[in-house]
């Protein structure tokens, strides 16, 4: 009978147990927004917050804001604005009841968005105050995304990444245009083979806030890398009124190049050289060419391909950027700034992954 007893007993406990584990499960992962006056504070909550999200959105909601403006950075105010309406309006009026989503809190500190979230994503402008935005957030143990750039300078970069690797924290942050298909199915594309090089272009602010003038072609410069893969020895940067353009070398050879054009049309796309064939690359929000031909009236997902890879992370996923790679960019855009200071003569990668202690 005590045999019995305990038997039972511990299948009810193992029961209570599985019950309780559920319950926790069904709870969403609750996301705050630390600054708001990027875009991307609405597009990417959009995905976050479905009515009955299914697949990867599933179990995870942003539920808290802290607003934060610049008073440096240009018409930051009035998009904080903007984007906070759009905010606390999302899915508030569904013509079905039973489509609403708990609205939105805004807050009034740091402290208060920490304690209402496990996950942070920072949204604010200007890239230099992420650091100062990033700091409480990484020693209160929160998981991070920070939104292009990571900083706006290498150094604060470095000290983010040091913080988060101090802390164990995971953090990362990236371009969309990393996730974008026409840029990452080129990689690995059938009709082009490894590739052996690659000519991306894209556009570059002439009159860029100076919170982005380091960070400008950072779009561009992910797209390149993605295409290419990381491993950069050199870069030399040639400059003129009508285009900025990098000559990067990879240390087994290969070379890529960038056009940041600042005038005439712009757009964001690339050539991409391999051993099986040359190609163009799709457009942002589009799918891979096939046959030379640039798909334009396929699915457009623009936002989403890094909405997934949030989601992923946010949910306990590793960051899908290593700090290493993410700091090879930051190298690569401060050695085109030296080669022009020094009238375009190739300057070699710094390592700033050794700052990290790696």
């Amino acid at each position: 009978m005590i045999r019995i007893a305990r038997t039972l007993f511990l299948l009810a406990t193992l029961t209570l147990f599985n019950l309780a584990g559920r319950v926790q499960a069904d709870e969403p992962v609750r996301v705050g927004l630390l600054g708001i006056d990027n875009f991307g504070s609405v597009a990417y909550t959009e995905f976050l917050n479905r009515p009955h999200a299914e697949g990867v959105f599933a179990g995870v909601r942003v539920v808290a804001a802290y607003p934060v403006i610049s008073p440096d950075y240009p018409d930051s105010e009035k998009l904080q604005e903007q984007w906070k309406a759009q905010l606390l309006n999302m899915y508030q009026k569904p013509k079905d009841p039973k489509d609403a989503v708990p609205p939105i809190e805004m807050v009034n500190s740091i402290d208060e968005l920490l304690k209402k979230c496990d996950a942070v994503m920072i949204f604010s402008m200007d890239g230099r105050q992420h650091l100062a935005q990033a700091t409480p957030v990484l020693k209160a143990g929160k998981r991070l995304f920070i939104s292009r750039p990571l900083a706006s300078s290498p150094e604060d970069a470095i000290a983010i990444l040091k913080l988060a690797k101090e802390t164990k924290t995971p953090c990362w942050s990236s371009s969309q245009h990393r996730f974008s298909g026409g840029f990452s199915g080129m990689r690995d594309h059938p009709e082009v083979g490894k590739v052996i090089g690659c000519d991306v272009y894209g556009g570059w602010t002439v009159n860029a806030p100076e919170a982005d003038k380091f960070t400008r072609p950072l779009h561009s410069i992910e797209t390149l890398v993605t295409i290419m893969g990381p491993g950069v020895a050199s870069v030399s940067c040639a400059s003129s009124p009508s285009a900025e353009c990098f000559t990067v070398t990879w240390k087994d050879g290969r070379i890529g190049t960038y056009r940041g054009i600042k005038e005439g049309a712009v757009k964001y796309s690339a050539t991409v050289f391999g051993e099986k064939g040359v190609s163009p690359a799709g457009i942002y929000g589009h799918g891979v060419p096939v046959k030379g031909i640039v798909p334009t009236t396929d699915k457009y997902v623009g936002y989403e391909g890094l909405a997934i890879e949030m989601a992923k992370f946010l949910k306990g996923g590793q960051p899908p950027v290593t700090p290493a790679e993410t700091l090879e960019i930051f190298a690569l855009i401060q050695a085109a700034e030296e080669s022009k200071a020094k009238n375009g003569v190739p300057v070699p990668l710094k390592d700033l992954s050794k700052a990290l202690g790696d």
